[in-house]
């Protein structure tokens, strides 16, 4: 029995570390949803059920274990987006982006401040699929416009506004999923050009990379303006 768990799959990891893996990876979705991505790596490892010396060995870095333990979130997020910018209707995909994103928030508790952990310029890779990920949604915001849907004076900040909202609703109200999706159509709705009456006072001073999601925490804590 020992000597199958070492069966090296095609890949060449081996089948009992794969299992590691992949406990670590739950095992800290777990955690950072009820401590923050900034709790402790030894709390990963022992909820994990091994030794922290296998969960560096699998992630070198905290924020390797973030991205890793909300990889396929964060793949659901650069695919809504791809999919919004091909919408024939530009507001059609703003809609389903923040939607989207919204659903995340309201599954994976772990997930607002792993989705803006993953902002800062930890390497130039990243750096470079963040910056084409605000242009691209810059570039929504704006075919949004062209088509009179969006109103004219929405702001970037304007949707960091939503999900420090959003976030703070599925943080009180975690299984309230009508909550949730009434709170998110009516921002929505408030984005609409025909919804738009007196001019809104000025954006706020909010970036997705300086969002003060994780509240206990650090990183949680770090100026709006950042």
């Amino acid at each position: 029995m020992a000597e199958s768990s070492r069966i090296t799959a095609r890949d060449g990891v081996r089948a009992d570390a794969r299992r590691n893996r992949e406990r670590v990876l739950v095992a800290a979705r777990t955690v950072f949803a009820e401590h923050g991505i900034d709790a402790p790596m030894a709390t990963v490892a022992r909820r994990a059920g091994v030794g922290v010396a296998t969960l560096y060995r699998h992630f070198p870095t905290r924020d390797a274990l973030v991205r890793g333990a909300f990889a396929q979130q964060m793949e659901t997020c650069a695919r809504a987006l791809t999919e919004a910018l091909a919408a024939p209707d530009p507001w059609q995909g703003f809609q389903q982006l923040v939607e989207t994103v919204c659903e995340l928030q309201r599954e994976e508790r772990g997930f607002p401040a792993a989705f803006v952990a993953a902002f800062p310029e930890s390497t130039s890779e990243h750096a470079q699929a963040r910056e084409q990920a605000e242009r691209d949604f810059m570039t929504l915001v704006r075919r949004a416009q062209a088509s009179g849907a969006l109103r004219a004076d929405f702001h970037p900040s304007d949707l960091a506004v939503v999900l420090l909202a959003h976030c703070g609703l599925v943080t009180a109200l975690p299984g309230d999923g009508a909550a949730s999706r009434r709170l998110v159509a009516y921002l929505l709705q408030s984005f609409r050009a025909d919804a738009a009456g007196r001019p809104l006072p000025p954006p706020a001073a909010l970036t997705l990379r300086g969002l003060p999601i994780a509240a206990d925490s650090p990183r949680g804590r770090r100026s709006s303006g950042a």
